[in-house]
């Protein structure tokens, strides 16, 4: 049994040294970005440990030394200068009106000003701002440090609502503009979020801001590595894969399989999810614990929204300037759930500077089809993963019948909203219920202009399906015949089943089934 505890929910760099908890060490990155730059931006999935990298700095530059024995920073740094540090965590809070930021922001300034003072002219948040970092600078005597944690949290929240988030981005555009008035007094200024959601409109004024967020030598700045992994962990796989009764190169596949995977840029290294390796590593289990703590409810809103064609999102093509930008007015939700942690880089063309995007792993991929389900199928939260069982065991027994019992009842009631696009609606409720299914048996999927063909493999049994929409059952089966779709499994022992579906739009369900076995 492993004697390391780990720091899950932990943020407080202090707290982790002193207390003893489980650390990889980052700091000699945090070196590398203090002595080299002074303005930087990060954005990084929710749990990856941004708040930790804004806690390790706030102990570098308050010169607590013996926070950094026996690490990297130890035998880099040899001055170890105090310095004022102004920390603003956005984390916190409910953003929900114009309000709830001006409240926020202005608690933090007037916690700032019992420190170092005010003045009577200093009337907006921004002239607060800039004479708290003009007086700090004058008191202490020396430059002044600012970091700011989950700098796009109202925005985030905010997704849907122009004109709250027109309101928070004035706000903000108009706080952040004092690191720029005010660049001879600031030492050092670091921002993290989860998206570089308006960094156009909310940085503008910032063009001296250094976004490393995909910046190859900074790739293992948050998160955990192949060479971290196994450098620090390397018992505890040991053990972990002795708990399950397998070897450790499985137990390394399937770690790999379910946590890591995250790029960052292309052609570099894959990241883990370092919330959910250590929750596995902790409780000796593969679940999808990163999923589970935040649920992408905005990012289904804006899915739906867009009647986005959900079948794209495992093969998305996009470039540099689209995932690094996310305009509220868009109509393409894919930066905003790129950058959120839902998808990752999957490769590059150098040529024409194309990037293609897919999910970084199963814990994703699956923990996201789950979520999306309820909301384009007539299903509930609860009912949802015991259908998909259902489902499962249906196609493995080879009881086709009760399958597309079930898969109608997916389709009554659909929402109105839904069936504005009904072709959309159909494809995506299939293709979820697909990819899902797709977990447990092999399911090879293919849409093109209102028709899907998919071959459905069990240890017993064959599908090959073919859905039309608005077409005729008869005429699906047909052209499965005419295309010779059962060709490659002709020598096969297997029972294979063609069958042959039709969608009807008049009834917004699967009008008919006809199979041949």
């Amino acid at each position: 049994m492993s004697n390391k505890i780990y720091p899950i929910g932990i943020q407080n760099f202090e707290k982790i040294r002193r207390e003893g908890y489980f650390y990889i060490d980052k700091t000699a990155l945090v070196y590398q970005m203090v002595k080299t730059g002074s303005y930087y931006f990060l954005s990084r999935p929710r749990r990856f440990g941004k708040s930790l990298l804004i806690s390790t700095l706030e102990a570098y530059f308050q010169g607590k030394r013996e926070l950094f024995e026996g690490l990297a920073m130890e035998k880099l740094e040899k001055d170890w200068i105090k310095y004022p540090i102004l920390h603003i965590d956005l984390n916190t809070e409910k953003y929900d009106t114009p309000e709830s930021l001006e409240n926020k922001l202005s608690t933090t300034l007037v916690k700032w000003e019992k420190i170092y003072g005010s003045e009577p002219s200093e009337k907006s948040l921004a002239t607060r701002f800039e004479g708290i970092i003009g007086r700090a600078c004058r008191q202490e005597g020396r430059s002044v440090v600012i970091l700011v944690d989950e700098y796009d949290k109202p925005m985030l929240q905010a997704i849907g609502n122009e004109a709250l988030q027109r309101s928070f981005r004035d706000t903000l555009k108009a706080f952040y503009g004092a690191l720029k008035s005010k660049d001879g007094c600031i030492k050092f200024a670091m921002l993290t979020g989860v998206t570089k959601f308006g960094k156009v409109s909310v940085f503008s004024d910032l063009n001296n801001l250094d976004d490393i967020s995909m910046r190859r030598n900074y790739v293992e700045i948050c998160g955990i590595s192949d060479r971290e992994l196994h450098e620090t962990l390397d018992s505890e796989l040991h053990g972990f894969a002795e708990s399950k009764g397998i070897t450790y190169e499985e137990l390394c596949a399937e770690l790999k399989q379910y946590y890591d995977g995250y790029h960052f840029t292309y052609h570099s290294i894959g990241i883990y999810n370092p919330f959910s390796v250590l929750n596995a590593l902790k409780y000796q289990e593969f679940s999808n614990y990163w999923f589970e703590t935040g649920t992408p409810t905005y990012l289904v809103e804006l899915l739906k929204l867009h009647h986005y064609d959900l079948h794209r999102m495992t093969q998305v093509e996009t470039d540099a300037d689209v995932l690094n930008s996310i305009d509220s007015s868009s109509t393409n939700p894919i930066p905003v759930i790129y950058q959120s942690g839902y998808l990752t880089i999957k490769g590059y063309d150098e040529r024409f500077g194309i990037y293609s995007l897919g999910f970084p792993n199963r814990e994703v991929e699956e923990g996201f089809m789950k979520f999306l389900l309820p909301y384009y199928a007539n299903k509930d939260k609860v009912e949802s993963p015991f259908e998909i069982l259902k489902f499962v065991r249906e196609v493995e027994s080879g009881d086709y019948e009760s399958f597309f019992r079930r898969l109608q009842s997916f389709f009554a009631d659909t929402p109105y909203e839904l069936a504005r696009d009904l072709e959309r609606h159909y494809q995506n409720v299939l293709f979820i219920v697909f990819k899902l299914v797709g977990f447990y048996v092999k399911v090879e999927y293919h849409t093109s202009e209102g028709r899907i063909d998919l071959v459905l493999q069990t240890d017993r049994f064959i599908y090959i399906m073919e859905f039309k929409l608005d077409g005729t059952a008869e005429e699906a089966l047909r052209q499965i015949n005419e295309k010779h779709y059962a060709q490659p499994f002709a020598a096969d022992e297997r029972k294979l089943f063609k069958i042959g579906v039709n969608f009807s739009a008049q009834t917004r369900n699967i009008e008919k089934w006809i199979v041949e076995g």
